[in-house]
């Protein structure tokens, strides 16, 4: 639906500006008349854990991502759309993820933001492992069944 548009998708260690990124996609276009945009945290688990750390395939991961977000521009009607993925180490309240979607009109934006965090957290290459606040060997992460649920709402 619209071929004009590129996403901005971006795997980085340094964190990211919201207010820059929203700005990227709104400045000189007269037609955004809506910007959703989500960000993950990485959250403290009852404050059991001291960090998550994220790892990744940097080639695999950046492609799918670009094909996860293409795909939603094939969807929907957007003027913009970003999606920036961090990888490192990361303490309870950094961010993680960020989703920018602007569009004409509401609707477009936030369906195509909610489909591509949807997939993001159920298909995007990301390996998580814990690091527990007590010292103790942290865990990986098990990719968990509800978000290959809420990704199978999009299937065509």
């Amino acid at each position: 639906m619209t071929a004009s548009v590129e996403p901005y998708v971006s795997i980085q260690r340094e964190d990211f500006d919201v207010a820059a990124e929203i700005a990227r996609l709104t400045t000189g276009q007269t037609n955004v008349g809506a910007v959703v945009n989500f960000i993950g945290l990485c959250r403290d688990e009852a404050g059991a854990l001291s960090a998550l750390e994220l790892e990744h395939y940097p080639g695999m991961a950046k492609a799918e991502i670009a094909r996860i977000a293409n795909e939603a521009l094939e969807r929907w009607n957007l003027c913009g759309l970003t999606a920036i993925h961090r990888f490192g180490k990361m303490a309870p309240g950094d961010n993680i993820v960020l989703v920018v979607t602007a569009s004409t009109h509401r609707q477009a934006a936030f369906e195509a933001a909610s489909f591509l965090m949807d997939y993001l957290k159920s298909r995007a290459p990301f390996w998580k492992k814990e690091h527990r606040a007590d010292g103790s060997a942290g865990d990986w992460v098990d990719a968990k069944e509800e978000d290959d649920e809420a990704a199978a709402r999009w299937a065509r």
